[in-house]
């Protein structure tokens, strides 16, 4: 499998599923969009800068880069400081294998769960044929594989699934970082008309073709930023308002996503 340059090896291991040992490099599989925006001072828009300083020393020096290390903070407040070296002895299987602990349909994971993503390339050709074995085995089954991995200093859950012919490694949140919704829902009656009505429009508002929709907030920032330079103001969106009566927004909603589809 071929990777753009740019995709940087964040780790390298193997994977194992019973007896198999399938050598792989994780590459990010996603890419946020960039924020734009300095942070500075209210009273005279000047810039904020943040340093790096040692409380020991004062605040006078910044302390370079390559200088600073990290550490854990005990109850009392000591630090111990942890080096790379530290962190390369920790007694963690997972910090070089993710071993599957089992397979389990793909419908099964909840989304809330998922994290990060990360294409899983075969590393080194004697990883090829148990690369496609598993790939294609995931995709005929519709399971995907859970794993365990230590990846950015913490050990998180993982889900080996294919996607388009790859492995993706993603991250899970464990149990206990899911919060229950607790009473958030509202808890009301709806008539079997306005029921009927609503499976109707999700019907004909069914398909949409994701590679179509763009991201609009950095035009929409563009056009602001412009329209302050020259003192003038961006006309404001009116926000949208509730239906006064549901059944008769679902009606003209079904109507018109029929219209729209002919």
């Amino acid at each position: 499998m071929e990777t753009n340059p740019p995709m940087r090896t964040v780790w390298r291991g193997a994977v194992t599923f019973g007896m198999v040992v399938l050598p792989v490099r994780l590459v990010s599989a996603t890419e946020a969009h960039r924020g734009r925006f300095r942070e500075i001072h209210h009273r005279d828009g000047g810039r904020i800068r943040h340093k790096r300083v040692c409380e020991m020393e004062g605040t006078a020096q910044e302390i370079p880069y390559g200088d600073v290390g990290r550490a854990v903070e005990l109850p009392d407040g000591r630090l111990v400081p942890i080096t790379d070296e530290d962190l390369e002895r920790l007694p963690l299987p997972t910090k070089h294998t993710a071993e599957v602990l089992g397979f389990v349909p793909g419908t099964d994971i909840d989304p809330i769960s998922y994290g990060r993503a990360y294409y899983a390339a075969p590393d080194g050709p004697a990883a090829d044929r148990p690369y496609v074995l598993l790939t294609e085995a995931l995709a005929r089954t519709g399971y995907v594989g859970i794993c365990k991995i230590a990846l950015r200093q913490r050990e998180r859950l993982g889900v080996l699934r294919p996607r388009r012919g790859v492995l993706v490694l993603q991250t899970l949140l464990w149990a206990d970082e899911v919060r229950e919704p607790g009473d958030l829902g509202p808890s009301v009656p709806v008539t079997d008309r306005e029921m009927q009505l609503a499976e109707q429009l999700l019907s004909a508002l069914t398909g949409i073709e994701m590679r179509q929709l763009e991201d609009e907030y950095g035009h929409a920032l563009e056009q602001l930023v412009a329209a302050k330079t020259v003192g003038s103001e961006v006309p404001e969106l009116p926000a949208p308002q509730p239906a006064v009566d549901l059944l008769d927004a679902l009606e003209q909603s079904v109507e018109a996503a029929r219209r729209s589809r002919e």
